[in-house]
């Protein structure tokens, strides 16, 4: 039997950096993640 657990909740951290704020880039050095300005917390539409 296979379960799936759905929850109601809205998820409070950012969906692009996954609330890290930030982006590793691959060369090296860190990049804002431009979604929620380096806060980490999803940001309410404009």
């Amino acid at each position: 039997m296979n379960r799936t657990l759905f929850t109601d909740h809205k998820e409070e951290h950012c969906p692009y950096c996954h609330g890290t704020g930030y982006f590793q880039l691959l060369l090296g050095g860190s990049e804002t993640c431009y979604q929620c300005e380096g806060k980490g917390q999803e940001q309410p539409s404009k």
